[in-house]
């Protein structure tokens, strides 16, 4: 891992199964966090939200974890995926049950743009990823 782990992820820790840890890595043009997943940490079903633009971008940087759009199958993340997130788009993202994984996070500026914090993954949709 080539960027800090950072400190617990307290203030997102009610969106999340499992503990993460978040350290930012830039602030200036774009916002761009390292998140770092314990094996079985998965965030919350969310939505990036934005009038125009907006949404997210996700690079792999260690580990082994998961990224799922609803109504798709999930897709694997190693060190070097990139996976493009549209505003608008409902997913989740996390470690594999066997694994640490490590993602940047890079926030697409956009107009208006929020996020809303959905459900849970449940442990009957994690448990049947391999």
């Amino acid at each position: 891992m080539i960027f800090p782990i950072g400190e617990p992820n307290t203030a997102y820790a009610r969106y999340f199964i499992g503990n993460s840890y978040l350290a930012p890595i830039s602030r200036e043009q774009v916002n761009v966090s390292n998140v770092t997943f314990e094996p079985g940490c998965r965030n919350n079903w969310h939505i990036h939200k934005a009038t125009k633009g907006g949404g997210q971008i996700l690079v792999g940087v260690a580990g082994r974890g998961w990224y799922q759009e609803e109504g798709k199958p999930a897709q694997e993340i190693l060190p070097g995926t990139v996976i493009h997130i549209p505003a608008g788009v409902k997913h989740w993202h996390g470690a594999a049950a066997d694994s640490w994984f490590a993602h940047l996070a890079f926030e697409v500026p956009g107009e208006n743009a929020s996020n809303e914090w959905l459900e849970p993954v449940t442990d009957e949709e994690y448990d049947k990823l391999k």
